[in-house]
């Protein structure tokens, strides 16, 4: 009862995610939400930046805080360990869908451009950045990313297996590009309003920032991947490259 408890979880902790990104994709494109990242301001001006912030900061910390190896430690002292991805699934899923739905609009035209070809431009770089993001799941391993692997083996009461740092193709010309898919869906806008810049200047930091400890906790896993880091540019996409002492394979990335 306990395994079919845990993978009941995970399967959950999975769909709402999905349902998270599917309101993602009209929060953020202006699509058929009936609020979204560039709706009219009903706050004063200050208040909103200061609330939309606040839930950007609320945001980074749940998305860092939990993704650190010595939270995991601290977290499967009270939950099984299959669980721990499907926890980290449905926390980020609950805080960004909270970020959706007390977002402030704030008004303001930063650019907004005129001609169909331009729009058509960015529109294409918005769906182009979906498009990568969910591809890249499926290069290094979807169902692990989201826990579902997890939850699926300890059903069957088989061993978690540690997974293999390894360059699938995509991995070679960019270090990251779930976060270059990323983005693009945050700037892809042919109307930038001040609070679509402000959480794209935002969002954008963020990511860098958590580059930087998320490859720190790579090297500490696997060494080998601090030879990687020297070969493989880590958001501008160079020409395909055969990384030495890397396995350079299809399959997963822990």
């Amino acid at each position: 009862m306990k395994r079919v408890f845990v993978f009941t979880y995970g399967a959950a902790s999975y769909m709402l995610c999905l349902a998270m990104f599917v309101y993602a994709f009209g929060f953020m494109g202006n699509i058929g939400v009936e609020k979204s990242l560039d709706s009219p301001a009903t706050d004063p001006f200050w208040m909103a930046l200061a609330i939309d912030l606040g839930l950007l900061s609320v945001f980074a910390v749940q998305h860092s805080v939990m993704a650190r190896p010595w939270f995991k430690r601290i977290l499967t002292q009270y939950i099984p360990q299959p669980a721990e991805r499907s926890t980290y699934v449905l926390a980020s899923s609950l805080v960004t869908l909270l970020l959706f739905q007390q977002w402030r609009p704030m008004g303001g035209v930063v650019w907004d451009v005129q001609s169909e070809a331009g729009r058509a431009a960015f529109h294409a770089g918005y769906g182009l950045g979906w498009a990568l993001l969910l591809f890249t799941t499926f290069v290094i391993n979807h169902f692990d990313l989201f826990g579902i692997r997890q939850v699926w083996r300890h059903l069957q009461g088989q061993p978690q297996l540690k997974l293999r740092f390894v360059t699938p193709w995509l991995y070679r010309v960019v270090r990251h590009p779930l976060y270059v898919g990323w983005l693009m869906i945050f700037w892809s806008t042919p109307k930038m309003t001040a609070a679509h810049l402000v959480f794209a200047m935002a969002t954008s930091a963020y990511i860098v920032l958590a580059i930087q400890f998320e490859e720190h906790d790579l090297m500490e896993a696997h060494p080998e991947y601090a030879e990687y880091r020297k070969q493989v540019p880590m958001l501008v996409p160079g020409l395909p490259k055969e990384v030495e002492g890397v396995r350079a394979e299809e399959g997963s990335r822990a």
